[in-house]
């Protein structure tokens, strides 16, 4: 009769658990301004949460050392917003007065195509294709010009939330850890623990190797555009830096910009080669050393699962859940392999 209570009790705890699991999981999904930051406060804690037991081994108090954490944090994201953010903003708006003088260049390179296609093949391409794309960009320029009051206004209610929840995620993440262990049935506690941990492991390496890799583009492609004289070389190194976060097409998405504009300000000349040989060399100092050591060893997962997994954060969670979509995808696929192996493993054997 007392293991039929206690199996009673466990299902119960289960079915608890998980209803509670299920019920904050839709919650963050069905309430993006407050997951968002809170996604962003959590894996910046989880970057910098090992730095705790290495303070304190240095003589530092726990109290101490999540202070110095918090205000470290503050000052590096703060500091070079105030000195770049007012470069960025001065450069977008040169960008924007700039950009008739691109829809002339794009207008008369697409004319001229199309005089060699019909001399070579005799076929006329439509002017409709060339319309419809600047129509395109002009409504996408349009809309997110538009959209900057609330972008504006969404970050800096990110500005006030992320450090409010690093502060308490720091001060009372053992705590919370504690209380949500209580919660987990003991028939699944030791793989909840396992994989909870792995997972957290893994989200927080993989977003530091990406926020590193992402850095390291930037900075080669904005400094090479400094020394070549480019135009908005700030603006093109922080495009190529935050692209190149994205799985992929990244790399190609942020290289766009730059070769635009270097064909239109020098032509097919040897600065345009300059830049165009600046971004090949950044991409291939990316794809050949750093992105192999770096990141390919913290995820293990078949492109094809990157490319959905990439498609569908960003469809939900717009640039945090490209970034966030991969780790995530390498946690359901530790979750998988451990019910793999629960269900065949005694069949092996």
């Amino acid at each position: 009769m007392s293991s039929k209570v206690v199996n009673h009790n466990g299902k119960l705890q289960l079915i608890f658990f998980f209803s509670v699991l299920f019920l904050v999981m839709g919650a963050l999904i069905e309430l993006p301004r407050l997951s968002i930051p809170l996604t962003v406060g959590y894996i910046i804690f989880l970057i910098v949460n090992p730095a705790i037991p290495t303070l304190i081994k240095l003589g530092f108090s726990r109290s101490w050392s999540i202070a110095i954490l918090f205000f470290g944090i503050i000052f590096f994201s703060t500091y070079p917003l105030v000195k770049i953010v007012p470069m960025i903003k001065q450069q977008s708006e040169n960008l924007t007065y700039y950009y008739p003088k691109v829809e002339s260049y794009v207008k008369k390179e697409y004319q001229s195509v199309r005089v060699k296609i019909k001399k070579i093949s005799g076929y006329e391409i439509g002017d409709q294709y060339i319309g419809d794309g600047i129509s395109w960009v002009r409504q996408t320029t349009t809309n997110i010009l538009l959209n900057i009051p609330k972008i504006v206004g969404s970050v800096l209610e990110w500005f006030f939330l992320v450090p409010l929840f690093i502060f308490f995620m720091l001060k009372d993440g053992h705590a919370l850890k504690r209380t949500v262990l209580k919660l987990v049935p003991n028939s699944i506690f030791e793989r909840f623990y396992y994989l909870s941990h792995q997972f957290n492991k893994q989200l927080g390496d993989y977003i530091f190797a990406k926020f590193v890799e992402a850095s390291i583009v930037g900075i080669i492609i904005t400094t090479g555009l400094l020394i070549m004289d480019v135009r908005f070389s700030l603006l093109l190194g922080l495009v190529a830096g935050i692209t190149n976060i994205i799985p992929y097409v990244g790399p190609v998405l942020g290289m766009v910009p730059g070769i635009i504009l270097a064909l239109v300000e020098h032509g097919w000349g040897p600065q345009f080669g300059g830049v165009f040989l600046l971004y090949m060399i950044a991409n291939a100092i990316d794809i050949g050393l750093v992105f192999p050591i770096l990141v390919s060893k913290i995820v293990d997962i078949h492109p094809v699962l990157v490319v959905v997994s990439v498609i569908l954060g960003s469809q939900y969670f717009g640039i945090i859940g490209m970034i966030i979509s991969i780790p995530m995808v390498a946690a359901l696929k530790l979750i998988v392999l451990e019910i793999y192996k629960e269900i065949y493993a005694p069949r092996i054997k």
